[in-house]
């Protein structure tokens, strides 16, 4: 017996939503398969909310800052990334989500995760284009930064425990890895 999965497109995926398919039910689509979430607890949470709250202070008008919020990528993936770091567009993101050339860069902050967040996810966002992605492993804390796309892949990855970092986008900021952890207060 063959095994035949559905593969959801990004149009037939937002139809569900507006039909309320999926309401109340903490779902994201990645390359055409409906991933169920996983709840958040307490010190993800805390730590996602820390660090956008310290990007923000950062960053100022210069991005906008999106907690858990979709983004659309061309690959059929519409994943809700812990911090999504994008153009600041106004009212555009009235009519969709962040495409990849409206992302600066993305955070996510990873338990249970951890081999989701390092695998298909880091895939998908070098097939997507996103320049830049960080991983903050929060059971041995330390930052992952997958940079320097060549053929769809990231060809850099560095891994901090202290000091500070630059996004490509901004060389001009200094982000504090342990403030990013929630190690420090600095």
């Amino acid at each position: 017996m063959t095994v035949t999965t559905y593969k959801w497109t990004i149009e037939r995926y937002h139809r569900a939503i507006e039909a309320g398919i999926f309401d109340d039910q903490p779902i994201e689509l990645l390359r055409g398969n409906l991933i169920v979430m996983p709840p958040e607890r307490e010190p993800h949470a805390y730590y996602n909310t820390e660090a956008a709250d310290y990007l923000r202070t950062l960053l100022g008008t210069r991005a906008k800052i999106r907690d858990a919020k979709p983004i659309t990528l061309p690959n059929d993936s519409e994943p809700a990334p812990d911090v999504a770091i994008v153009k600041p567009l106004g009212e555009v993101y009235l009519e969709h989500h962040p495409y990849p050339e409206d992302i600066f860069w993305i955070i996510e902050f990873s338990n249970t995760t951890l081999s989701k967040d390092l695998g298909e996810k880091k895939d998908i966002y070098a097939e997507a284009g996103i320049a830049e992605y960080w991983v903050v492993n929060l059971k041995t804390p330390q930052l992952k930064v997958f940079r320097d796309l060549k053929d769809r892949q990231y060809t850099t990855e560095l891994t901090l425990t202290t000091g500070s970092i630059s996004p490509l986008a901004f060389p001009d900021i200094f982000i504090q890895v342990q403030r990013l952890m929630g190690l420090s207060k600095v």
